[in-house]
């Protein structure tokens, strides 16, 4: 296969051409790479903040409920006793027997 000279000055610009528009096209390839590497990593860090911030919002809402169940029980608690004390007993203190 012999090639002309005419043929050559063509062909080998066109080489380098060819050679430029290849090396851009990885460059370019690699660029995305990293750019979809640091947009994955934003995400990444973006959702372990999501997570944290409701954990903690979550734990302080727990936190709330468990005080409030134990104020209610305490409440109910003391209620409870007070109307223990409250109540008369029906044979109690009414009646003495003496005949015994």
């Amino acid at each position: 296969m012999s090639l002309k000279l005419a043929e050559l000055q063509i062909a080998i610009p066109k080489t380098f051409d060819a050679g430029k528009v290849a090396d851009q096209i990885q460059q370019q390839s690699a660029i995305h790479q990293s750019n979809a590497q640091a947009a994955s990593e934003r995400q990444l860090e973006k959702n372990r903040e999501t997570v944290t911030k409701s954990t903690e919002a979550s734990e302080t809402s727990s936190q709330d409920e468990e005080k409030e169940r134990m104020e209610q029980e305490r409440q109910n608690r003391k209620k409870r006793e007070q109307e223990i004390k409250e109540t008369k007993h029906p044979f109690k203190g009414n009646f003495v027997d003496f005949s015994g």
